[in-house]
């Protein structure tokens, strides 16, 4: 007899869960380099570098010390954890051991029994040649305190180590090299990387990357709509014809038109102005095509009861059609934002590197990633700013896009 819970049996429980295991694994695969990014662009220069990568921007907590502020280390201290801070004093320290310990080839790779400043030990004048694998070499013998004796041990190498010291109690102290000692760190998100962006006057992209997407995306809805009704509601000779020249244009490369179009904003003097970023590309076969075949799907009862009632074809298309499309105008509009926002070889081509003042974001970052090259955090904060619309824009509208898809096309 099979076993069923909430209507399932344990095989398709199972299979289920391995399911949603495998998709959430693949998701946040998926979705790890965007947090990635977003982490870097509030993190500080020095913690972008530290390996290895932790995804949180950590800085490290500092103290007062001696009147100025200081950097505070984690250490353990005869079991216990305490926050200690450098005093920049650098003490000689020797590293000691027994003879059958001694790695020759490399005495820093020895098997070191105890390591103590130098002063704390005391040379007793002898030398121990040790030979191992065919080489030999000599070391000094010293007489070290461990745990209250003192035993004779060769001094493998030297080193030295920097002093560390509680800012409350100078009492407790220990040593250890500055450079690869625990930093004690906070959470510390620097939200100052985006008042940077600003510094480094790319604001200007930003609001132009805002106008062209804007113009745009609106001069794309609008002829998408009023092309697509009239494709497949308005009988004209040689509509299907018109329309299927029309459509494909989509298949010219855009490679093939650039000459052309280059040369035709010369000719207009628009070459270097935000007016060829915006005019140019305010039609597009494709949205025509969206809003034709959903238009289609319209039932034409309601066409001719409006008609029949006394209504235009504006007030048909505005208060009838317009309203009963909002799928496709949303997902039209998505597919616009996102082309019209990231679009970057037009740009880079009719606007001139040296005319900042009518860049577009994706030009900016361009600049950014020159000027900032040694401070990757602002680099990321660039690229934050031009990801995050796109991605608040299809979040919010992602309803209408998925009922979009599914809804256009179904009609020839």
């Amino acid at each position: 007899m099979k076993r069923v819970f909430l209507g399932l049996t344990v095989k398709q429980w199972l299979f289920r869960t391995l399911a949603y295991v495998l998709l959430t694994g693949f998701g946040f695969l998926m979705v790890f380099p965007f947090l990635y990014m977003m982490t870097t662009s509030l993190k500080n220069s020095t913690d972008v570098f530290r390996y290895p990568p932790r995804l949180l921007p950590l800085s490290q907590e500092t103290t007062t010390y001696e009147g100025e502020e200081a950097p505070v280390f984690l250490f353990n201290i005869n079991g216990e954890s305490r926050e200690l801070v450098d005093t920049g004093e650098r003490v000689r320290f020797g590293f000691f051991t027994r003879e059958e310990n001694i790695n020759v080839a490399s005495p820093r790779d020895s098997q070191i029994e105890v390591e103590i400043p130098l002063e704390d030990a005391t040379e007793t004048g002898e030398t121990v040649t040790v030979a191992a694998g065919g080489q030999e070499d000599t070391f000094d013998v010293y007489e070290v305190p461990i745990n209250g004796q003192t035993q004779r041990l060769l001094l493998a190498y030297r080193g030295s180590q920097n002093l560390f010291v509680a800012p409350s109690n100078p009492d407790i102290t220990t040593y250890a090299v500055a450079r690869t000692a625990r930093q004690s760190e906070r959470v510390d998100f620097q939200w100052q990387n985006y008042e940077a962006f600003s510094n480094l006057q790319l604001d200007r992209a930003l609001v132009n990357t805002i106008l062209v997407t804007f113009f745009v995306v609106t001069g794309q809805l609008v002829t998408s709509i009023f092309g697509g009704y009239a494709f497949s509601r308005v009988k004209f000779r040689g509509r299907d014809s018109l329309f299927l020249l029309y459509l494909g244009s989509i298949m010219i490369p855009f490679v093939v038109l650039i000459i052309p179009m280059y040369r035709l904003m010369v000719i207009l003097d628009w070459q270097n102005q935000l007016v060829s970023l915006i005019l140019p590309w305010i039609f597009t076969a494709y949205g025509t095509f969206l809003m034709r075949q959903f238009f289609m799907t319209i039932p034409k009862d309601l066409e001719e009861a409006a008609m029949l009632d006394g209504a235009s074809r504006m007030r048909i298309l505005w208060q009838i059609f317009v309203p009963l499309s909002r799928p496709a105008i949303a997902t039209l509009a998505i597919f616009s934002f996102l082309y019209a926002w990231n679009s970057f070889l037009w740009p880079l081509l009719i606007i001139n590197e040296a005319n900042e003042t009518n860049h577009v974001l994706t030009l900016a970052l361009i600049k950014l990633s020159n000027i900032a090259a040694d401070r990757p955090n602002i680099v990321l904060t660039g690229a934050a700013i031009a990801i995050l619309p796109p991605m608040i824009v299809f979040v919010f509208a992602q309803r209408y896009f998925i009922e979009g898809l599914a809804g256009s096309g179904l009609k020839g």
